[in-house]
């Protein structure tokens, strides 16, 4: 079992950054790839970035490629999504996920545990 917890969430204009991050606890966070996704207001949760257990490999959306980064200190277990040149569109509920399995994702499925999100408001 792995309990997830997200920070780093706020109000911030366009143009703005954000660090969020994803405190792990519990089994080690190690072994685990590590996922981002959001959810806006009336849509489905939606894969936004993916990095392996070493991240050695990473993955992103194309609507953020380039402008967001994610990265993880295993030795602090925790994983972080850096996101630069922030848009009213990325406006939505953060999620971290961790997946068991060898290889990052996509999608939604292959993660097992979620955290209870933090709120991203982009405003115009």
């Amino acid at each position: 079992q792995v309990q997830l917890v997200e920070s780093g969430g706020g109000l911030v204009q366009a143009g703005g950054s954000l660090r969020l991050s994803c405190a792990a606890s519990g089994r080690p966070f190690s072994v685990y790839v590590m996922g981002w996704f959001r959810q806006a207001p009336g849509k489905e949760r939606e894969f936004v970035a993916a990095i392996s257990w070493s991240g050695g490999s990473t993955g992103y959306a194309d609507s953020v490629k380039g402008r967001f980064t994610i990265s993880r200190d295993n030795a602090k277990n925790t994983a972080y999504l850096q996101m630069n040149s922030l848009k009213p569109e990325d406006t939505a509920v953060y999620y971290c996920a961790a997946d068991k399995s060898a290889y990052y994702s996509t999608y939604i499925g292959s993660y097992d545990y979620w955290g209870q999100g933090t709120q991203v408001t982009v405003s115009s």
